[in-house]
């Protein structure tokens, strides 16, 4: 069936890509994991055309990519009539359109993940490469993350009107993005990107050139360093504020949650253990720390699964 194929594609794609996500995912029900398989896959696919267009010659190409994905996926959503192509692209767009339909997820979630994804297509003209204050990062976050978190929510379920659960599950995903911020750094300069609230660095003396020569010298500066431990704070703060949201869930899909949180949280435990090198390695929360924090969980869900 195309449809089992899509899915599996989009599962592979999870298990490939999503290590930290794909973990969690496992402690869902079964039933449950194709859909957020189904969202990471689409997240990834855009994120991937974005990536793409950081040569110049491809960014006219990624902008008609992410257009024709919004036509596509709008027009399945309707059922109107679409051209007829099989492909990666195409399966993961089946299945995330079944998924939309199954979940009576809004659809405004993805457009708008679509319109901040296009901040970053360059010489597109809604391209950002640096942002001001926090304010304009929590617009862009908007889209490419607290709609992440409001995807998932119909898939997850609520104990709470779904409403009442949305907050947190926004803040989740934006706590998620700024975690990816601080510990992609070095990737983000590679790219001309600086992710990171000029007004917060300023306040410790720092600017994007300061963030560019800690990159070319392989050396956190310390006042990089005093910059990063007070975002990394900001960070936590919004961890915070997620947090209690994981218990307006469904009681057997807390502890899955609450293993991507634990583990995501653990990168920035990670970036301090490593002294702020951001510059020249990638923390990563150790295998045996994410499998034993996934075993707890486990553990903990499974009078649930009974």
């Amino acid at each position: 069936m195309p449809l089992d194929r899509a899915y599996r594609d989009c599962r592979r794609i999870a298990a490939t890509h999503g290590r930290t996500y794909f973990l969690a995912t496992r402690l869902l029900e079964p039933e449950r994991r194709p859909a957020v398989h189904a969202l990471y896959a689409f997240a990834r696919l855009v994120d991937d055309i974005v990536d793409a267009s950081d040569a110049p010659e491809r960014a006219a190409e990624s902008t008609a990519r992410l257009d024709r994905i919004e036509h596509e996926l709008r027009a399945r959503l309707v059922d109107a009539p679409i051209e007829a192509v099989d492909g990666r692209e195409a399966r993961v767009l089946l299945a995330v359109s079944d998924t939309i339909r199954r979940y009576s997820i809004a659809a405004e979630h993805f457009w708008v993940f679509l319109d901040s994804m296009r901040m970053d297509i360059p010489g597109g003209p809604q391209y950002r490469d640096r942002y001001a204050s926090m304010a304009e990062l929590n617009e862009y976050m908007r889209g490419s993350a607290a709609a992440i978190g409001l995807q998932l929510l119909p898939v997850l379920g609520t104990v709470v009107p779904t409403a009442d659960a949305e907050p947190a599950a926004a803040a989740l995903g934006e706590a998620f993005q700024l975690t990816n911020f601080l510990r992609d750094i070095a990737e983000d300069l590679d790219r001309g990107r600086v992710y990171l609230p000029a007004d917060e660095l300023a306040a410790f003396g720092v600017d994007a050139e300061l963030l560019f020569h800690c990159r070319e010298s392989g050396r956190t500066d310390p006042r990089v360093r005093r910059a990063l431990a007070h975002l990394i704070a900001i960070n936590r703060g919004i961890y915070r504020r997620a947090i209690p949201g994981i218990d307006l869930l469904a009681p057997r899909v807390r502890p899955a949650i609450r293993t991507a949180a634990t583990l995501y949280g653990g990168i920035l435990d990670e970036i301090e253990r490593a002294d702020y090198a951001v510059f020249t390695r990638r923390a990563v929360v150790p295998q045996h720390r994410r499998l034993r924090v996934a075993a707890r969980e486990f553990v903990a869900a499974s009078p649930l699964r009974n």
